[in-house]
């Protein structure tokens, strides 16, 4: 019993066709969206690649560009193919190719559902390259005259400055770093060579923060060097007064920036993809109700159109013995030689020579 059978008149046929010649531009214009989506992300994943990690994360940008490209394609074909379907001579030419090119638009479809899915997955591992990426950063902070680091001071501040965020995971792991250049130590400096001399790295580690960690918003001047010791400053309390720097992490406020943007590029993949499978269903409904007209041999009578032929049971079991078949169409039946009277079977006598044979009685 067919799945979902519905009966079309001639008019609805051409109806149908017409309308899904247009949802097929409008498919084409959904790709677009798709591309345009995953080259922002790339971008947006490039302005910062010097902060992250090298690692997979660029699969779902490109992904994405990949299936926008791959959309526009298909969806102009099958706005082609359901143009021609309002004449029953040119569907002809189309009869051959469509059931095919629904196959291909399913798995098509699919793969767009599965990038929709990928932009909500992505983020331990976005949250993995970005710990890794600023834990570096900060480390060669300091680094202004060595070529292919220099650029990263100033990387960091801007991040810091335009994210209002300090440190990786906190303001705290610039104490754990030497971020002051040594170019700019005064060595002569009693105080400066006591912290050099206290740590067993030699590094001078002190509990301040860069410039770029202040918030301008507070009433109170930044207070970024000392912040652990409250005779330093006047009516400071380290403990219980909240810094006028910023608290959060900096890795924290690029993985709410991104996963924010994913989580919106997967919303539209997915209304996309729901939209791409209506398209493909009514796609499957027209080849179907043509197929059949063309059976019945009279162009203006009504005709069955569906989803599937057999129930999903049905179907299921017999994509399952083509599966089972496959590979036996090839094997030779040892049997059935064996019993054929047609192959010439050659005995031979072993070895055995003078064999004496008994001779048949003429008949008298």
């Amino acid at each position: 019993m067919a799945v979902l059978r519905v009966k079309f008149t001639k008019t609805k046929r051409d109806k149908l066709a017409q309308i899904l010649w247009i949802l097929n531009w409008v498919s084409v214009v959904s790709g677009i969206i798709l591309f345009s989506l995953g080259l922002f992300l790339k971008i947006e994943i490039k302005k910062r690649s010097e902060l992250m990690a090298k690692g997979d994360i660029n699969s779902v940008p490109n992904m994405l560009i990949s299936v926008g490209v791959i959309a526009c394609i298909i969806n102009f074909l099958g706005g082609k193919i359901c143009y021609d379907c309002s004449d029953v001579n040119k569907f002809s030419r189309w009869k051959l190719v469509m059931l095919p090119y629904i196959i291909c638009t399913f798995c098509f479809t699919f793969c767009i559902l599965v990038g929709a899915l990928l932009c909500y997955t992505m983020r331990n591992e976005l949250e993995e390259s970005l710990y890794l990426g600023l834990r570096d950063a900060i480390r060669f902070y300091k680094d202004t005259d060595i070529p292919g680091r220099c650029f990263l001071k100033k990387t960091v501040d801007l991040l810091q400055i335009g994210f209002h965020c300090c440190g990786n995971n906190g303001f705290r792991d610039w104490f754990e770093i030497q971020w002051v250049s040594p170019r700019y130590l005064n060595m002569a400096s009693k105080e400066v060579l006591d912290r050099l001399n206290s740590n067993i790295d030699g590094k001078f580690l002190v509990d301040g923060v860069p410039f770029s960690c202040c918030n301008p918003s507070s009433p109170r001047p930044c207070i970024q060097y000392q912040l652990t010791n409250n005779s330093a400053h006047y009516n400071y309390d380290f403990l219980t007064e909240d810094l006028n720097i910023w608290m959060k992490g900096c890795r924290e406020a690029l993985l709410d920036y991104y996963t924010g943007i994913m989580r919106s590029i997967g919303a539209a993949a997915f209304l996309i993809w729901l939209f791409e499978l209506c398209v493909l269903i009514g796609v499957r409904y027209l080849q179907t109700a043509m197929k059949n007209v063309l059976l019945l041999g009279d162009l203006g009578a009504e005709s069955d159109g569906w989803l599937l032929e057999n129930s999903f049971v049905e179907t299921a079991k017999y994509k399952i013995n083509i599966i089972k078949n496959l590979g036996k169409a090839n094997q030779i039946s040892t049997v059935s030689s064996m019993n054929n009277p047609n192959i010439d079977v050659q005995n031979t006598d072993c070895g055995k020579t003078n064999v004496t044979t008994k001779s048949i009685p003429a008949a008298r």
